[in-house]
């Protein structure tokens, strides 16, 4: 059973056969589906599995906290099940794939307290860009 199957359980989350082959598609790292990518892995698993309860259950799922929505600029959000761990993401800019990165050091304490403009720093959400070595390669 995977980390989010685990997380859910643990929270007493009502396992549906549906919202469990969500959770299941979803489970993994370095997981950024699209929300049409998760629709197209549920239904491969469970054929009755309807748009709107893999919209609905994504929906659910940020809510609670479990799964993070990860927006990048002119594409479609994805969902991140690693939403427990603190991490970053590395992002293609030709292909968009997303991978968790755990940069060292604490990014709070990164920026100086001449450009905090009096905000006491909470989180920082960081998303570092590039070519991944495919789209490197075809550059």
């Amino acid at each position: 059973m995977g980390d989010l199957l685990e997380r859910l359980r643990g929270r007493g989350w009502r396992l549906t056969a549906q919202r469990r082959v969500v959770a299941e598609v979803l489970s993994g790292d370095h997981v950024h589906l699209t929300a049409e990518e998760v629709l197209a892995r549920a239904s491969a698993r469970l054929p009755e599995i309807s748009r709107a309860t893999v919209y609905n259950t994504l929906g659910e799922l940020v809510a609670l906290g479990e799964v993070a929505e990860v927006t990048t600029a002119g594409r479609a959000k994805r969902y991140d099940p690693n939403a427990d761990r603190p991490h970053h993401h590395l992002v293609c800019s030709a292909c968009g794939t997303i991978r968790d990165v755990h940069p060292t050091g604490d990014p709070l304490t990164a920026l100086p307290p001449s450009e905090r403009h009096g905000f006491t720093l909470t989180e920082a959400a960081l998303t570092y860009r590039g070519l991944c070595p495919p789209c490197r390669a075809r550059a």
